[in-house]
């Protein structure tokens, strides 16, 4: 039985003389006791969607239906958990939950009503912290009062508007669960709004993809068994086709269709081979442990005494390799990169660059940050060439803005040169952070999750873009990251780290996967899912803070001489 839906709905939004087309034509029905998962990008009107079945808007055209009956607003029916926590800061946990209670039930006897709230804060996991409140929880704690609050105003359907996007990853995973348990727990129809695609398959039993034209796009039919266990899906044949399936069904539509897209390379004429002044920068260098991490260990003075955050972090990299750093939050990835930086002081051991110790900033040392840090009265070409004319004082301004303008061409931002970085979206800033770093020529590139911030499809986008432009420099170059498959996307080597605090190198897996390596290439690939594996043997291993023994890194620890 259908319980929600949709027929022949459009949703327009004018401003001034301009319209907006978000939604077009959209007939959609939602199954009885289903979990559907839309799945889409920004700018597919994912959102909208989702408020119109939760009342909060209505259609241009079309209607929307809820059990036959036209919806004409907000009902405690639908329950909808949104991306952002909105909770009362001055009410703790249970007042939080009891204010929806109060709100739907104001019937219900003190003591029933206590019942209520005190059953819903036991299934999310909050009965240890019904009593704090919300500045006193963590962002997954915050979420899943979120969850209890819908859940006791008992709906009949569960609204999800990208609900765990602002999470880290092993929190958003671990709050899937959750919410899948409870799906199956309490019978409720879901819909969940996601641009994550693991998420999707792990929790649907149908997806649906939004089109960036605003129209429904394919579905796909989930039938993997429940319960399905991340771990065990990795094995899974149904699971590994399903996921390339819909990964490249997104692809092709959304990066095609992508207002900002250029291409891998932009339809202009490029500089042919890197400019002669980046060239002479590379001459010289040596080729062997090329970056030395020994015996490297970063303690802070706290009033408890001291704190050692990474112990004894040694590696030994060669010139030209990719290095992904992947752990738990607070293993002390960033405080690795930031002393590799020069821009956090070594407490103890050593940390050399091409036969120097790394001592303070420098240019040959860039450092690309989740947020760009662009000048925003400033030109996409004038940020690149801010660092440019330091780093080429012998160079002609001929021959600099040749090194400015093929970095830019190279992370498709030809035709988006002279436009300031106030005008550019999050996607460009962060290429034309790429570009200059890369137009640095500088000895190391470091890479604090540089796309940690993005939604997914542009996160694959440019993952791509410093592929295709790693591959023409062979920079050396470390990426700190969170998420599995960009490690091994990107990798020579992933190396993992254990919790933290005394966060080391707990393991290091040489990824020999075929270069130039494309996102849709590699989940075709034999060997990639043993790779994903072995990774999230790790990270499964140090979950929830967890410290297992360390084992001794592999081998490849030291890099070949």
């Amino acid at each position: 039985m259908g319980i929600l839906e949709f027929t022949n709905v459009s949703k327009s939004f004018t401003s001034g003389s301009t319209v907006s087309h978000v939604l077009n034509e959209i007939n959609l029905k939602v199954t009885e006791g289903e979990f559907l998962v839309l799945l889409g990008f920004s700018g597919t009107g994912k959102t909208t969607l989702i408020n119109l079945m939760a009342g909060l808007d209505t259609p241009t055209t079309g209607s929307v239906h809820f059990k036959d009956a036209p919806i004409a607003g907000p009902g405690p029916e639908r329950g909808v958990i949104f991306q952002s926590y909105s909770l009362m800061p001055w009410l703790t946990v249970t007042g939080n939950v009891r204010l929806a209670v109060d709100t739907v039930f104001p019937k219900l006897s003190s003591a029933e009503k206590a019942e209520k709230v005190a059953y819903y804060v036991k299934m999310v996991g909050l009965s240890h912290a019904a009593s704090r409140r919300p500045a006193e929880l963590s962002g997954g704690m915050r979420q899943r009062v979120n969850v209890a609050r819908a859940l006791a105003m008992n709906p009949e359907v569960l609204l999800l508007d990208e609900p765990l996007s602002a999470l880290d990853a092993l929190t958003r995973a671990n709050l899937a669960d959750e919410i899948e348990a409870i799906w199956q727990t309490e019978k409720k129809t879901c819909v969940l709004i996601t641009n994550d695609v693991d998420e999707a398959v792990v929790l649907a039993d149908r997806i649906i993809a939004l089109n960036p034209d605003g129209t429904l796009g394919r579905e796909f039919k989930v039938t993997i068994p429940r319960p399905r266990e991340r771990t065990e899906m990795n094995h899974h044949e149904e699971f590994k086709k399903l996921r390339a399936d819909v990964t490249k069904y997104l692809m092709d539509v959304g990066i095609e269709a992508k207002a900002e897209g250029s291409k891998t390379l932009p339809n202009v004429t490029p500089i042919h081979g890197p400019p002669s002044a980046v060239q002479k920068a590379q001459e010289g260098m040596i080729e062997s442990r090329f970056l030395d991490f020994s015996q490297l260990h970063k303690v802070y003075p706290t009033p408890k005494g001291p704190l050692t955050v990474v112990e004894n972090f040694d590696l030994k990299i060669n010139k030209g390799e990719f290095i992904s750093l992947i752990g738990h939050s607070g293993c002390g990835k960033s405080t690795v990169l930031t002393m590799a930086a020069g821009l956090n002081e070594i407490s103890k051991g050593a940390i050399k660059l091409d036969g120097r110790h790394v001592e303070g900033a420098d240019p040959e040392r860039a450092v690309v940050f989740q947020s760009p840090s662009l000048f925003p009265w400033l030109s996409a070409k004038e940020n690149v060439s801010v660092g440019v004319d330091r780093v080429y004082p012998q160079a002609s301004r001929a021959e600099r803005q040749d090194v400015v303008e093929y970095y830019l061409e190279r992370v498709g931002l030809a035709d988006a040169m002279n436009k300031s970085a106030a005008e550019l979206s999050n996607g460009m800033k962060q290429r034309v952070g790429i570009a200059r770093a890369f137009a640095l020529s500088p000895k190391l590139l470091l890479l604090d999750e540089p796309f940690g911030m993005l939604d997914s499809l542009t996160r694959w986008e440019l993952q791509e873009v410093l592929m295709e432009v790693w591959s023409r420099t062979k920079v050396t170059a470390i990426c700190v990251t969170h998420d599995v498959d960009e490690a091994i996307l990107l990798a020579d080597r992933v190396v993992m780290m254990t919790n933290g605090p005394q966060a080391t190198i707990g393991k290091i897996t040489d990824v020999n996967l075929p270069r130039p390596r494309t996102r849709k290439a590699l989940l075709e690939h034999p060997d990639y899912y043993s790779y994903r594996q072995d990774v999230l043997d790790f990270l499964e291993e140090y979950e929830h803070g967890a410290k297992p023994k360390t084992k001794a890194p592999t081998p490849s620890a030291v890099a070949a001489e």
